[in-house]
């Protein structure tokens, strides 16, 4: 069993012994309070950060595509905590901190059982109570909370922030906002890098994200809104940008909302009503299949929960949160 690399600095115990939570010091900030964590997935192991909770309640969080913990939760992990929160922020495997070789290559099931073993972590932790654990993701990750949150029937709740939840509708926009000359370059280096991969090759890699006309793996009018929406000040100096161009050959046929009608917990999903990445109506239409969906319409883009709508976003979860994982006693 993997064990926590655990401080108690910037906390103190209960007044309770008995009791495994922690009560926070006011005037530590969240991204202090967090720690360094890894467990292990499949035949590697996934780094995250934990920031340990004071009510027994947990949020598992990651990003989408090539987007790693840092840019992809920081903004929502520290408010999360602040309100008692247990967070476990992690990176997908070939991505960030996470292990796993060739590096930036995407695969829904590796990712998907990432997020499996997250969870199985997750209840581990002194701080959690392993029936109060609920998930968030964003963009990519945001269609993998379909799947994952299909069969975990314990899962207290789940959040998916303008999920890719239907990439056969998706496809067609995408190619829509790439120049003739810049798909024929993706869909060309991307049958390269999948033939490549079959013999051990070395990913061929190209932006997540560009411009109309460059060769990269989203063109939408909204894809450049990433720089400014999760690092506007270049913190993040080793955050790769990139992703095998083999992702190009299989988004069109990723369809995570389809799960949506085994999802037993609590579901938000959060829609952009000018999203030009993953389209606001498969979002809506995945969400009624789920038996216990809500859905939270916001004006703007695909990063709008990140920029101008970022404390309507944050208010609609953690109203959310409260609500499905209310605090009781935790022994």
């Amino acid at each position: 069993m993997p064990v926590p690399l655990l401080s108690r600095q910037g906390w103190r115990h209960s007044q309770h012994p008995e009791k495994t939570g922690f009560t926070m010091e006011a005037q530590v900030p969240a991204l202090q309070r967090r720690q360094n964590v890894r467990f292990a997935s499949g035949d590697t192991s996934c780094a995250a950060w934990h920031y340990p909770g004071s009510n027994g309640g947990c949020v598992i969080m990651a990003g989408g595509t090539a987007v790693t913990k840092e840019p992809a939760s920081d903004l929502f992990a520290a408010r999360f905590n602040d309100a008692g929160f247990a967070v476990l922020a992690f990176d997908h495997r070939r991505f960030g901190e996470s292990g796993g070789t060739p590096r930036q290559i995407v695969r829904f099931d590796e990712q998907v059982a990432d997020w499996h073993a997250a969870i199985a972590y997750a209840a581990t932790l002194p701080d959690v109570d392993p029936d109060r654990i609920a998930l968030w993701g964003f963009s990519l990750a945001g269609g993998h909370i379909f799947r994952v949150a299909a069969d975990h029937p314990r899962l207290a709740a789940a959040i998916a922030q303008t999920p890719l939840v239907d990439g056969r509708a998706v496809a067609p926009h995408a190619l829509r906002a790439m120049t003739p000359l810049a798909m024929l370059g993706l869909f060309g280096r991307a049958v390269a890098d999948a033939l490549g991969g079959l013999v051990g090759r070395e990913p061929l890699l190209v932006p997540a994200a560009g411009p109309r006309g460059a060769v990269a793996s989203l063109t939408t009018p909204d894809a450049m809104d990433g720089d400014q929406a999760l690092d506007p000040e270049g913190r993040y100096a080793n955050w790769d940008q990139t992703v095998a161009a083999r992702i190009a050959l299989r988004l069109g046929g990723y369809r995570p909302g389809r799960h949506a009608a085994r999802i037993r917990c609590p579901l938000l999903v959060i829609v952009c009503d000018q999203d030009q990445s993953v389209l606001p109506r498969p979002a809506v239409r995945a969400a009624r299949n789920a038996p216990r969906s809500e859905v939270v319409r916001l004006t703007g883009r695909h990063y709008a929960p990140f920029l101008e709508s970022h404390e309507q976003a944050v208010a609609a979860q953690l109203s959310f949160l409260r609500k499905h994982l209310a605090s009781r006693d935790f022994h």
